[in-house]
């Protein structure tokens, strides 16, 4: 006896769109917008990894390439969950502050008279 084939997958989710406002998102039968001012994380990240979305659970999405987790009520309801980002200076502008540390430090300011 062969069994029935499996069903569709209920946990789908695509990216519909991206536009200069946010990102559109189909979780199921129904359309979701991120919108930048709420998820400024997507802004600058690359199409592809926001493209490449998985939702693992029916209440929570998951962008593997940009380490970011979601919480689907976050979406529907950003202003009740704060944004919490663990955002580190990217190396290049930490050796950049340094540099203007250490020369800082290397000339002291002299006072100038008239």
């Amino acid at each position: 006896m062969k069994s029935a084939s499996h069903g569709d997958d209920t946990l789908h989710v695509e990216v519909s769109g991206i536009s200069i406002h946010g990102v559109w998102l189909f979780l199921g039968d129904r359309e979701l917008f991120l919108r930048f001012k709420d998820f400024p994380w997507f802004r600058d990240a690359p199409v592809a990894g926001v493209l490449h979305v998985e939702r693992p659970q029916p209440h929570h999405l998951y962008w593997p390439d940009l380490d970011i987790d979601l919480d689907v009520q976050s979406i529907l309801d950003p202003k009740r969950f704060p944004l919490v980002s663990r955002e580190r200076l990217s190396s290049r502008l930490q050796g950049a502050a340094g540099v203007q540390r250490a020369k800082a430090k290397a000339s002291p300011r002299r006072s100038r008279r008239r």
